[in-house]
This record gives C-alpha cells, structure tokens and sequence, in this order.
C-alpha cells in the first residue's frame, strides 16, 4: 500500500460517507423525543382545536422525517459526491407523487361511484 492509502486505512476513512458524532447521535434522539411527546401531548390532552392539532402533528411528523434523515441516515451533499441527496430526493419526489395521485384518484371515484339515492333509481325505470 502505498502510503496516502496506508493513512486513510488506519483512520478508518471512508471517502464521504461519514458516520455520525455522537453530539449528532444525541441531538436526533432528543429532537425525536420531543417530536414524538409534544403532538402526542396535543392529541390526549385535547387542549389545542383538532385543525390546528392536525396540521402541527403534520408539521411535526415532516420535522423528524428531516432529523431523522441529516442526524441518523447523514444525507447530505458531501455523502458520496451528493448522489445520496440526489436518490433521497428522487424518491421522496415518486412517493409524493404516489400518494397525492392515490388520493386523487380516491377522492375523484368517491365522488363518481356514490350510490345513487330512491329518486335516481325510479327515474331510471
């Protein structure tokens, strides 16, 4: 080996994707904690309108899905030349899609395929 390569060995490096300090570690699972706790707090104690419950649980639940993305799965720009960013966003971009066009297409047939009332049917015969 040669030696630039004899250093990186030792030290374990590992070209961009880097692990985790444990300052990371601790923060993400104190964020989590807390975005977990508090719109469990809204819902059982009712204390909040069930609009505004709903949207700040929404709000909370996009919050750990980014902390749980930078401080255990280290998606960033500098993770192998930024191609771990690029797939990230890719996917989140298809599972957007998918579950916008389900519920669409949910709502759209919900709307189309309801059962016609007494009326409609006598007016059919």
């Amino acid at each position: 080996m040669t030696a630039h390569h004899e250093t990186h060995a030792a030290h374990g490096a590992d070209h961009g994707a880097g692990h985790g300090s444990k300052g990371s570690l601790w923060t993400g699972s104190i964020l989590s904690i807390l975005l977990t706790v508090i719109p469990f707090w809204m819902v059982m104690s009712g204390a909040v309108d069930a609009t505004v419950t709903t949207v700040a649980i929404f709000v909370m639940a996009i919050a750990q899905i980014v902390v749980h993305v930078v401080c255990f799965l280290h998606v960033d720009s500098r993770s192998e030349n930024g191609w771990t960013l690029l797939a990230f966003i890719f996917t989140a971009i298809i599972v957007g899609i998918t579950i916008i066009g389900t519920i669409w297409v949910m709502y759209h047939m919900n709307l189309n395929m309801m059962p016609m009332s007494v009326d409609g049917m006598s007016q059919i015969q």
